[in-house]
């Protein structure tokens, strides 16, 4: 096991990952950039050091200094958290060279599932059920225009290096397809220096359901059920449940076993989401990531299985000790994402000093993942995301029931925040049905 482990991020991921490494007895170094020098990850880690001005490109997305951090202060390991470099190949493929360990999947499993469209081959030949699209790459318009006369309108443009609903667009008829085609590119281009686009059908009315995998070093895979994240604001996920209330016991066995088909194919190692679009008994592969997911609470509180703390005994050789029938989901749990931001103004960002703050506790079943505190100032810089709220009940009603009562305790001034915007959505009659889909809150929570 490692005895020092660097965490190349900030927030709440990173206080998630300092956490578990303190119960495991192991030493943390946190990063930080010099708008985050009073940040919590930087307080709670045995160690930390200063690897850049504020802006991203200078600190967290700077591999040499986070590889010389590591250097620095001997860390045998390094974990990359969800987002900034957490699936850079380069970056996984700088840490094996300099004998750093990467906590995550081989730089070639990165590469291959970050590529949108040779995962999409790989899992056509694996077997598994893609949604309908292009074989390849969509080098010019013409190749665009003839894909979507093929498909058949609504299509929707997708960047190849994509991830975090950047570089997306959705086209609805032949007059929108030029324009939409190069603001991808551009779009694709400026977040991912890579400017390659494919197309799929667009799967109207249908939900987004993710699989959670865990593989070891040893051959073995296997996964700890779905996560239903149907609930998205221009294809940025707001709200997330487990289990799904529209699989049934013999699909949900069936798309757990095409997740772990779909690892294999992909030789995949440590912990990955397997994506999947499912509609009217139908699953479809979307995509893979290749990291921890902001979601991963969820599953860890309907499986009690702690899946940070399986990422690193994955990356210290360890094998797998869960087999897939000990695997059990009990009850259901709820995450928000609690941003930083004000949904009457567009969903404009909302950075400043948090004046005073009460986080919901109490109970059974509630858990609060965030790296805010009265005093703190929210940096400009970074994601809106400032806490997740994940509940846990006996069934979907009472862990409702529990977040309504958690999102009413919770209480931020200084700054806005999303709040009342996820109370909306809780006390939706539709939501609490269970009757969603990705167009949901478009349709029914904005449509004023």
């Amino acid at each position: 096991m490692f005895n020092k482990v660097l965490i190349a991020n900030r927030g709440e991921i990173a206080v998630r990952v300092i956490r578990c490494l303190k119960e495991m007895g192991i030493a943390s170094v946190a990063v930080y950039s010099q708008a985050d020098k009073d940040a919590l990850h930087v307080q709670l880690a045995d160690e930390a050091v200063c690897i850049g001005p504020p802006r991203a490109v200078d600190s967290y997305l700077n591999m040499n200094n986070i590889i010389s951090a590591a250097f620095n202060t001997g860390a045998q390991a390094i974990h990359p958290g969800f987002g900034f470099l957490s699936e850079n190949e380069v970056f996984a493929s700088m840490c094996g060279e300099c004998s750093i360990k990467f906590i995550g999947p081989d730089p070639a499993s990165i590469g291959l599932m970050g590529n949108k469209s040779n995962a999409r081959k790989l899992m056509i030949e694996a077997g598994v059920p893609v949604i309908p699209g292009t074989d390849g790459l969509l080098d010019t318009y013409e190749e665009a225009e003839k894909a979507a006369e093929k498909m058949g309108f609504p299509v929707m443009i997708k960047a190849s290096a994509g991830g975090g609903g950047k570089g997306i667009r959705m086209v609805s008829s032949q007059e929108e397809l030029r324009a939409q085609f190069d603001a991808a590119k551009v779009e694709a281009k400026a977040a991912f220096g890579d400017d390659s686009i494919y197309m799929e059908k667009v799967i109207t009315n249908a939900r987004h359901i993710e699989v959670q995998i865990l593989a070891d070093e040893h051959g073995n895979v296997l996964h700890l059920g779905e996560r239903d994240c149907s609930l998205q604001r221009r294809n940025q996920k707001v709200l997330e449940e487990a289990p799904s209330v529209a699989l049934t016991k013999e699909l949900r066995k069936q798309i757990g076993k095409a997740a772990v088909l779909a690892a294999k194919a992909a030789n995949y190692k440590n912990a990955g989401t397997i994506e999947f679009l499912y509609k009217d008994g139908q699953f479809m592969f979307m995509e893979m990531n290749t990291r921890i997911q902001v979601e991963h609470p969820v599953t860890e509180m309907v499986t009690g299985i702690d899946i940070v703390e399986w990422q690193i005994r994955i990356a210290a050789g360890q094998p797998l000790d869960i087999k897939q029938s000990a695997v059990k989901m009990e009850g259901h749990a709820l995450e928000c994402r609690i941003n930083a931001e004000n949904p009457a103004r567009g969903f404009a960002p909302s950075p400043g000093k948090i004046a005073y703050m009460h986080m919901p506790s109490g109970g059974l079943g509630l858990r609060v993942d965030s790296a805010m505190f009265a005093g703190y100032t929210i940096p400009p810089y970074y994601d809106s995301m400032i806490a997740k709220v994940i509940t846990h009940g006996k069934d979907r009603a009472q862990a409702i029931a529990k977040m309504q009562r958690a999102l009413h305790e919770f209480v931020i001034n200084g700054i806005d925040t999303n709040i009342e915007f996820q109370l909306d959505i809780l006390h939706n009659p539709t939501f609490a049905e269970g009757a969603v889909d990705t167009g949901f809150i478009a349709r029914e929570i904005l449509k004023n």
